[in-house]
């Protein structure tokens, strides 16, 4: 197909187009995607881990996302490669840190019960618009530590206006056209930017003057007190670029992973009574096992994309430098070999053994796994705990949901519609 069909087509139907490819090429083939180059997509295990282990000095993960950088900036760790993503890694890894997400857990069972307490009963709801707001409130408290406010309700908004902007499906030709460089300077994009960087940079500004700054746990002021090998502190632009990457990546994708869970546990009702038997008895077992399960069968996005610098032998196949080769979460996630009957829920696949390391790659992998995949996990159980400890779920369509593509996210095309009790 000419490019800007192959490209009409991913931004529409991207899993359907990988579905329609792997049963007509197999396990590996090209697309050719407007402003991404080729990309030459990987679906064997062996292949997946091959690209996750690898020297990352020869599989730039930072070039495989400069589509992100009009909203990320140039010093996101999302965007950076080598040295300089292994440095901007160290920094960020304190916030993440196991002992940190404990701290985290009970704001986010507190921010999720206070919501669902809102959600009306016995009419069709939409659960992802609130799961929306429910991780959007979670990650903006723990990142920036702020309570309610002027200054939290300012950020809110601004940001609330900017992700609805980027994932709006309507406005996905102006990206596609433009391409990331160009669209950062195009229309209304910048001042949006502007709106959100305004009270970002405040709060950086008046958390500098701070003096309990090495007494708090928010994301913010660690990221402040962090330092570079050379000792400097991470200058302005580098922190708000940090957490503007937190805030987008760490905020849409799992709410929509949440709203999965929803759509499935509703038409799964056997899974759904033992998600609520086992949750009231204190269990986690079969709570973890159906986070797992829907990241496998629902992966929010359909991969992950890494530029060679140089020919690398992939497969049996010779690949040239300036390619970018694309392990596929969706298509790994329903190997039949992997997984006996991929497109059923069954979160009992989880229980007798844990996802696999190069099998199992909703967060990506290798030096570039999601450095937020611990507070995404616990941030789905404890939404996922207090929902079905409040409230009974019953579809209000026969039929399951499919996919609608929001930017580079897979969401259920009726937003995950259920009736509470």
């Amino acid at each position: 197909m000419p490019r800007a069909a192959q490209t009409a087509i991913w931004f529409r139907r991207a899993q359907w187009m990988l579905d329609q490819c792997a049963a007509r090429f197999d396990d590996t083939f090209t697309l050719r995607i407007a402003h991404e180059g080729t990309w030459i997509v990987l679906s064997r295990p062996e292949d997946v881990k091959q690209v996750f282990t690898s020297d990352p000095r020869t599989f730039h993960a930072g070039e495989g996302n400069r589509i992100l950088l009009p909203v990320l900036g140039e010093h996101s760790v999302l965007l950076l490669d080598e040295d300089a993503h292994l440095e901007q890694r160290k920094l960020l890894l304190p916030p993440f840190h196991g002992a940190r997400m404990q701290r985290y857990g009970d704001l986010m069972s507190e921010v999720a019960a206070a919501e669902i307490e809102r959600w009306p009963l016995g009419v069709p709801y939409r659960v992802r618009p609130r799961m929306q707001a429910i991780t959007l409130e979670i990650i903006l408290r723990a990142v920036f530590g702020l309570g309610e406010g002027e200054r939290l309700e300012r950020l809110r908004r601004e940001l609330r206006r900017l992700l609805d902007m980027l994932t709006e499906p309507r406005k996905l030709l102006l990206p596609l056209i433009l391409g990331p460089e160009r669209l950062a300077r195009f229309g209304s994009f910048p001042r949006a930017l502007e709106r959100v960087d305004g009270p970002i940079y405040d709060e950086i500004a008046e958390r500098r003057r701070a003096l309990d700054l090495e007494d708090r746990s928010d994301v913010l002021s660690l990221l402040l007190q962090a330092r570079h090998e050379g000792g400097d502190p991470m200058t302005d632009r580098e922190v708000r670029d940090e957490l503007v990457t937190l805030l987008v990546a760490g905020h849409e994708t799992t709410a929509t992973a949440l709203a999965w869970a929803v759509e499935r546990l509703a038409r799964h009702p056997d899974k759904l009574e033992r998600l609520v038997d086992e949750v009231r008895a204190g269990a986690t077992e079969y709570l973890d096992a159906v986070v797992s399960e829907t990241l496998r069968l629902r992966p929010v996005i359909s991969l992950v994309a890494r530029r060679l610098t140089k020919p690398v032998e992939i497969g049996g196949w010779t690949l040239p430098a300036g390619v970018t080769v694309t392990p596929s979460i969706y298509l790994l996630h329903r190997r039949a070999e992997l997984y006996p009957e991929p497109e059923r829920f069954l979160p009992e696949r989880f229980l007798d053994e844990p996802p696999g390391t190069y099998t199992w790659i909703p967060f990506g992998g290798g030096v570039r796994r999601c450095l937020g995949s611990a507070f995404a996990q616990a941030e789905m159980r404890a939404v996922l705990s207090e929902l079905v400890k409040a409230r009974a779920l019953r579809p209000t369509r026969p039929e399951p949901e499919p996919t609608l593509r929001r930017a580079i996210t897979e969401t259920p095309r009726h937003d995950a519609e259920v009736a509470l009790a």
